[in-house]
């Protein structure tokens, strides 16, 4: 989708009109623009897939409830084989983005307010699948990234052998697991940030079930991978206060994302392709490396 097409969208639907649009570089799924009115700043989102925001719209009517800083949905419909959405602007930018220049303290701060928000999301009353399971969650994470990896051939494939049988010795552990309501994907991005503290949560078309520990360990790999400090990671555990399973299941969660990024390299995703080069191989498989380290201490305890 270009400008053009994306104005009309806008105009037609708000009656506003628009003086600047910019697209925004990230989304794999959805082409995302900033909009620019004489007075105010919009989002619009879209996707050529059908329906694509209906649960968006269900999330956000659902997480309206707790309080916490969300988009406001102004318009939702089709235009041509798209599906669109308008949503309010939230000032800020991805905790990734501006991570090298916060401080400790705020760091610190964020991480409070974060829990916080967890905390309010796993009050929601969520119905689930008699069917449900958490062990079926870290199979379908888990069978993706074999099948990516397998595909690709950057990676080996023992390293899915490898976490699959940490899954095994973690069964009763996970087994226990409840679905309890969380923010699955804020990480390095959706997390917005406005003068050192949280300013809003973006790109909600879902929400996880099961143990909110993770959002922490996808936020790990993260950093780990954009070769930032993990200290973020440090004080949001020092508020989750996790017990010795709890913390051994957060660093084999570490695992299964780290194999889950080596699955997710040289796709593309509309027209952005993730990238992939010798750097990167190693810097995944020293990650990979530092994580079993981590696993092993936990064993020893």
């Amino acid at each position: 989708m270009d400008c053009k097409e994306a104005i009309i969208i806008f105009e037609n639907n708000t009656k506003k009109s628009v003086v600047q649009i910019e697209r925004c570089s990230v989304g794999t799924a959805n082409y995302v623009f900033v909009v620019f009115t004489a007075a105010e700043k919009f989002i619009l989102r879209c996707s050529k897939e059908e329906n694509a925001y209906k649960a968006t719209v269900y999330w956000l009517s659902k997480l309206s409830a707790c309080e916490i800083p969300i988009p406001a949905v102004i318009s939702k419909g089709t235009y041509r084989d798209y599906s669109y959405l308008i949503l309010s602007y939230i000032p800020g930018d991805d905790i990734g983005n501006v991570y090298d220049k916060l401080d400790d303290s705020e760091k610190k701060q964020i991480s409070k307010e974060v829990v916080e928000i967890q905390r309010r999301v796993s009050g929601i009353d969520i119905s689930t699948d008699t069917e449900w399971t958490w062990n079926s969650f870290i199979d379908k994470l888990l069978n993706r990234a074999d099948e990516r990896i397998k595909r690709r051939h950057y990676f080996d494939t023992d390293k899915i052998h490898i976490v699959k049988k940490l899954q095994q010795e973690m069964k009763e552990y996970l087994d226990a697991v409840r679905p309890i309501p969380y923010l699955d994907d804020i990480s390095t991005k959706n997390l917005l940030i406005y003068e050192g503290k949280v300013s809003g949560i973006i790109d909600i078309d879902w929400i996880g079930l099961g143990d909110k520990l993770t959002f922490v360990a996808l936020t790990k790999v993260a950093l780990l991978n954009m070769d930032l400090d993990t200290k973020y990671i440090d004080y949001l555990l020092d508020e989750i206060h996790p017990n010795k399973p709890e913390y051994k299941a957060f660093v084999f969660y570490c695992l299964l994302y780290c194999v889950d990024f080596m699955g997710e390299r040289g796709m593309q995703f509309l027209d952005k392709k993730i990238p992939i080069n010798e750097s990167i191989v190693k810097r995944l498989n020293d990650i990979f490396d530092i994580l079993m380290g981590e696993w092993n201490k936990c064993c020893e305890r």
